[in-house]
């Protein structure tokens, strides 16, 4: 949800990103741990609860990871990284997996030796406004006063957007997610803008959430995807095809709930049972089990699930699928074939 824009700092990163180990894969399984990268502090995504266990949408599919590898989903270290922090830690190795709100650009993608393994969030930069303003789109804010972080995309598209619309506002620079909340709640400035599913979650955990709005538009394409270093492929495939066996799932019916049975007896889907390890060989081609994919969704259901337990209609953020629904109910999800 905060992307960094210094491409001179990503270059002086990706210089070292190759250095920190080729074989992921193996270094994780002699650990026994997954060093997972995730947000500081973002109710939904990545957050600690009142006894001090990790929960949300990243986190889950960071112990997804873990199971697959592992064997066992809370064999995970979580590291909470900044915009700042979060290459730097992924490029000395202190982290094997970057599970973040960080957005797929040419300039984070091709400008340092990372590779993106798959978006797992489709989103898009939006406004928090305090429903007493009566404010209904970001076309009434000419003039405002909008907080936002600095060092981010998120700075240059709004400079992009105004201009854009013969527009000015008045920069309120903030450091942090959090430092941004603070300004805002105080009335520093009268809007606050960020990725939309960043604003969600920033509004869950104000007092009265129902005394601020998202406006309607989003201004920005943020699609948040997983990354890992750059020249260990084998790695790359398992992280990716952890986050495929999770999508594939949903579009499939297999969950949390009817895995074993599934798994017992395989069916008449010969995807289903490729997927679940009960025909073919694709664990042994990723060097795992052959019931991989099977420990990926025990650890904490499908894709669906996930999304619907941590950020959901349901869930204190409030999130609709939109984007992020299968491609089969008008979203943009969507994973290759397990064959």
């Amino acid at each position: 949800m905060i992307k960094w824009g210094i491409l001179g700092t990503l270059a002086v990163a990706g210089l070292s990103a190759g250095a920190a180990g080729a074989n992921t894969l193996e270094e994780v399984k002699a650990r026994g741990t997954l060093s997972c990268g995730v947000t500081t502090r973002l109710v939904g995504f990545a957050a600690q609860d009142s006894n001090g266990e990790w929960q949300g949408f990243d986190v889950a599919i960071c112990r997804a990871v873990a199971a697959v590898v592992l064997g066992d989903r809370n064999a995970v270290s979580f590291v909470p990284t900044t915009a700042v922090t979060r290459f730097e830690k992924l490029s000395s190795g202190e982290v094997d997996l970057l599970a973040r709100n960080t957005t797929w650009t040419f300039s984070h993608d091709v400008g340092q030796n990372f590779e993106f393994v798959g978006i797992n969030y489709y989103d898009g930069q939006g406004f928090l406004v305090p429903k007493a303003r009566g404010v209904t789109s970001v076309k009434d804010l000419n003039g405002a006063a909008i907080c936002v972080q600095e060092g981010t995309t998120t700075k240059l598209n709004l400079d992009d957007y105004f201009r854009q619309n013969k527009m000015t506002y008045e920069r309120v620079p903030v450091e942090t997610n959090i430092d941004g909340q603070k300004q805002y709640l105080a009335g520093v400035c009268d809007t606050f803008t960020a990725d939309a599913s960043s604003l969600a979650s920033t509004r869950a955990t104000f007092e009265t959430p129902g005394d601020h709005v998202l406006l309607p538009e989003t201004i920005s394409k943020e699609p948040l995807a997983l990354l890992v270093r750059h020249g260990d492929s084998e790695w790359a495939d398992v992280v990716r095809w952890t986050l495929n066996a999770l999508i594939a799932a949903e579009e499939m019916d297999v969950t949390s709930a009817n895995i074993i049975e599934l798994s017992a007896q395989p069916g008449d889907s010969p995807e289903i049972n490729r997927l679940l390890g009960t025909e073919g060989d694709l664990g042994a081609q990723l060097g795992l089990d052959a019931d991989w994919a099977q420990k990926a969704i025990m650890a904490g259901g499908n894709y669906g699930e996930i999304f619907e337990k941590n950020i959901g209609e349901a869930s204190p953020i409030g999130l609709p699928r939109g984007l992020n629904a299968q491609w089969t109910d008008g979203g943009l999800l969507y994973s290759p074939p397990f064959r």
